[in-house]
């Protein structure tokens, strides 16, 4: 229940819809009472809203933070036990559709994790992601991740593919469950920068030490002429990330609420 009440929610909290809802409900109001002040200010306020993220680099300001608080690692590790890779980068919708994996702007993680397999032939390999959907029956992330895999020219039998977790955290629980990490052991995490530090503040909370492989960077585009879409869909995982590391802070899923190396 707990799953299916956070996605109803972020879909309405997400700046790209909220902003659309406001100025759907500003233009109603306007035109059953044109000389409504609430209408007015709801249409003033979008506008505003609108123009500012198109213009200002809202999205980085919000991106920078969350991307660095993990450098990326430039000096391989001597020794890998295992990798993880958290997903997320695989569109679930235009997969079924097309019947091929469709990616999304975190592909990173796969290109990462199939380097990182070859790399280290003998670590432990495993994907983990179920299906996001709120509905029964949606086929999850783990099929097409492993056909893309395949794709990529990795022996997916090396690979321990989880395919019931439906967030972050679940993640964390149910690939600990399979692999049975030891202490001591050298476990690399990959997954997009901006997720980063949630991630590693569940796993560290499930204990389950990582070492984080941030991929995928989307902070630093400031130019006034970039595309106001791909603001908005920054914008919109910035905001998730922040609300997501308080919520699961909240909730006890995280050890910190903005982890840190």
């Amino acid at each position: 229940m707990l799953f299916i009440l956070s996605k109803i929610l972020w879909w309405i909290a997400k700046p790209s819809v909220l902003l659309i809802l406001l100025m759907v409900i500003g233009t109603a109001l306007t035109l059953w009472r044109p000389r409504h002040r609430l209408g007015r200010w709801f249409l003033g306020v979008g506008a505003f809203s609108l123009f500012a993220i198109a213009v200002l680099p809202l999205d980085s300001w919000l991106l920078t933070p969350l991307e660095e608080r993990f450098p990326a690692i430039h000096e391989m590790p001597k020794h890998v036990d295992g990798i993880i890779v958290l997903g997320g980068a695989v569109d679930p919708d235009l997969t079924v559709l097309h019947g091929m994996p469709s990616l999304n702007d975190a592909a990173e993680r796969f290109t990462a994790f199939a380097m990182l397999a070859r790399l280290y032939p003998d670590a432990k390999l495993i994907f983990t992601g179920g299906s996001p959907s709120i509905l029964p029956g949606a086929p999850p992330e783990a099929e097409a991740a492993k056909a893309l895999l395949g794709e990529l020219g990795l022996d997916t039998s090396r690979i321990v593919f989880e395919d019931r977790s439906r967030n972050t955290f679940e993640n964390a629980v149910d690939s600990k469950g399979l692999m049975k990490p030891q202490p001591g052991e050298v476990w690399v995490l990959v997954t997009s920068a901006q997720h980063m530090p949630r991630s590693v503040g569940i796993f560290r909370r499930v204990g389950w030490p990582v070492l984080p492989w941030p991929v995928g960077y989307k902070a630093g585009d400031e130019s006034p002429f970039s595309s106001p879409g791909l603001r908005f869909q920054r914008l919109d995982g910035g905001v998730h990330e922040w609300i997501g590391l308080v919520a699961y802070r909240l909730l006890d899923r995280t050890d910190s609420l903005f982890p840190e190396p």
